[in-house]
């Protein structure tokens, strides 16, 4: 299927790079060595130490898979190509509602969200609201719970 496309920053791309690394050459082989050690053990029927290392490897062999394709079908969205004062992927946003602090936020994909360090997801509510607007514009952002406006105080390119 060549229409998926994960958009993300290069950053973003790296990491997994790294993170499939990390799986292929130590933790796959971390749980291999335990399902041979496991096998030593004797009566495979009841030898949890080897159904425990069995599962492991499935959830890591499917990570690899899925990290696999998100390389796979990357996106980079380099944000220096987008207008300056525009809102995409790999810039940071401040944004304020009226009466309230201003909120800061770096628009990122979806595989490199983390919303307690202020990355939030493309696909979250308030960046599908975002992409595309400018400083200076009030955006109406719908949430599950209610919509409210911001402003758009500041856009920078993310470092």
């Amino acid at each position: 299927m060549a229409d998926r496309s994960y958009p993300m920053t290069a950053a973003g791309l790296q990491d997994l790079k790294d993170q499939l690394e990390e799986l292929k050459k130590v933790k796959r082989p971390e749980v291999i060595n335990r399902i041979k050690i496991a096998r030593s053990f004797g009566d495979l029927s009841e030898n949890s130490e080897y159904t425990s290392a069995k599962d492991e490897q499935s959830v890591i062999e499917s990570k690899i898979s899925e990290v696999t394709e998100r390389i796979q079908y990357a996106n980079v969205i380099d944000a220096d190509q987008v207008a300056d004062d525009e809102i995409s992927i790999g810039k940071k946003v401040t944004v304020q509602e009226d009466g309230e602090e201003p909120d800061e936020y770096t628009i990122v994909g979806a595989s490199e969200s983390d919303p307690d360090a202020g990355k939030i997801s493309n696909e979250s509510p308030i960046a599908k609201a975002l992409i595309g607007k400018h400083v200076g514009d009030t955006v109406t952002i719908e949430t599950p719970v209610g919509s409210y406006d911001v402003t758009v105080k500041a856009v920078a390119v993310a470092e």
